[in-house]
């Protein structure tokens, strides 16, 4: 049985356990980063982004990140040395790595919800993500 909220150095955390960050765009539940497990290298969350939506081009100052795509397609743009955007299809079973301060974007192309783990390293972008104006938080056990 799960516990009612997050605490910090949980060593197992299930995805009712966490709030869900929800944009326009989808939805992201952060099952690893320093609220929750207290990891401060890196951050882990599970994305879902809806039919036909992404996150537009943005990117993680000092930070890395690691995308692996668990279920459905999309597009996939990072940016070259030269700042040129290199996009590519992408499917479950793929993996992305972004380095930092690199400018990407992750579109799903497909008819339903395309999922994917996410990793920063170190952590801090998903803290910044919280604070957006556009997020939306529902708390620990909530329904998106």
């Amino acid at each position: 049985m799960a516990d009612p909220a997050p605490q910090p150095g949980r060593r197992f955390v299930s995805p009712q356990d966490v709030e869900t960050q929800i944009f326009d765009w989808g939805t992201i539940k952060w099952t690893s980063e320093p609220r929750v497990t207290d990891a401060r290298r890196f951050s882990l969350g599970v994305v879902v982004l809806q039919a036909g939506k992404g996150h537009t081009r943005h990117n993680h100052p000092g930070v890395e990140e690691v995308l692996y795509v668990m279920d459905g397609e999309g597009e996939q743009m990072v940016e070259d040395a030269t700042g040129r955007p290199v996009r590519r299809p992408v499917r479950a079973g793929d993996t992305i790595h972004i380095p930092a301060d690199v400018y990407h974007e992750t579109i799903n192309r497909g008819w339903r919800p395309m999922t994917l783990i996410a990793v920063y390293s170190p952590s801090g972008p998903e803290a910044l993500l919280r604070a957006d104006p556009g997020c939306h938080l529902l708390p620990p056990g909530g329904l998106p």
